[in-house]
């Protein structure tokens, strides 16, 4: 049997796979194309904030993920129980999450959440098990317990003082710290580290801009590798020019690397940006930078291309990010691909 004839029919199968494990409509998933590099590997991507619309940003990196570049995905959402429609203020319900169990990279777009014990026990699993992680905007401030402190998940909080700066800090490098830029009058604009731009998640990254603030960042350590800062710009256009004064001396970090080890003992390879509003992922060098950096964590580095393909798959018409922005009504399905 051919290699192509094995690749269509685990893809096939693969498909049958998801379609009945999300037969209940509560997350969509995109079966990856057989053809392409990423065929094999699953990555699941957990959206769940109530102000960046994450769950607009992460379907659409799915589709990108799976159709240009073969990744078998899964999109998550925050859902509201009653009615089973998108609801990014419910900080409790992320069906799905136990796919993490099977998965080979998670992206995490997370605000402030705080899942039931039998759920967060699939991501304390993932975020142990030595495999990559990939964080959003929001994710240094994933997680808020403040309804069950007793919780042995409630360390995870953004401001956990028994693992300082929970799983913001200790995994992805920082935790949530300040508006940097103003919010929403001062946008930003990447500006690649020349000390490591030839790393392979910079390969065809070319132009990074987005409407949201640059984050404060404090806590990141010498061992983190800063590919991009982010350049405060005076206004809400690329064109804007940056501010002058200390906020640009020195520039803040907004996209960086660095590994964290937990209970596995196997060290995983982390990326965080705090840029990945819906709107931030209008820039194609941003779509890039995130899509070279799923292959940078598989360890498939070698084989990202010169320019990766990160043309929308179907339209992609952004809300802009704000609190109680998001559409109401919108379940899961509506993200499904034909």
């Amino acid at each position: 049997m051919s290699k192509l004839i094995v690749a269509i029919s685990l893809s096939i199968l693969f498909m049958q796979t998801v379609n009945i494990a999300a037969s209940d409509d509560l997350w969509v998933t995109y079966a990856g194309d057989p053809l392409k590099t990423g065929h094999g590997k699953r990555i699941v991507l957990v959206s769940g904030d109530d102000e960046y619309r994450s769950e607009e940003a992460l379907p659409m990196l799915g589709k990108i993920l799976a159709r240009r570049h073969g990744f078998d995905c899964a999109v998550l959402f925050s859902v509201d129980p009653e009615t089973r429609t998108i609801h990014p203020e419910e900080k409790t319900n992320i069906p799905g999450i136990h796919l993490l169990d099977d998965a080979d990279l998670m992206i995490i777009a997370t605000r402030f959440r705080e899942l039931p014990d039998a759920d967060m026990k699939h991501v304390d699993d993932y975020v142990n098990s030595g495999r990559p992680i990939i964080g959003l905007r929001t994710a240094t401030h994933a997680f808020n317990y403040n309804k069950n402190k007793q919780s042995p998940y409630a360390k995870y909080s953004f401001n956990s003082t028994e693992w300082p700066g929970g799983f913001g800090q200790q995994v992805l490098g920082d935790t949530w710290i300040s508006h940097h830029g103003y919010h929403k009058r001062e946008s930003t604009r990447g500006v690649i580290n020349k000390e490591f731009q030839g790393h392979p998640i910079l390969r065809g990254v070319k132009d990074v801009w987005g409407p949201t603030d640059v984050y404060g960042v404090k806590n990141l350590g010498p061992e983190a590798v800063v590919l991009m800062h982010g350049a405060v710009l005076e206004g809400m256009s690329p064109d804007d020019k940056p501010v002058a004064g200390a906020k640009n001396d020195p520039m803040m970090p907004v996209f960086w690397t660095r590994s964290f080890t937990g209970r596995s003992g196997n060290p995983s390879r982390v990326v965080c940006t705090t840029m990945g509003s819906s709107t931030d992922f209008e820039s194609e060098g941003l779509r890039r930078a995130v899509v070279n950096a799923c292959y940078w964590g598989l360890g498939m580095e070698d084989q990202i291309p010169a320019e990766s393909d990160v043309e929308y798959v179907g339209d992609y018409h952004p809300t802009e990010y704000g609190f109680g922005s998001f559409t109401p009504g919108v379940k899961p399905a509506t993200y499904r691909l034909d």
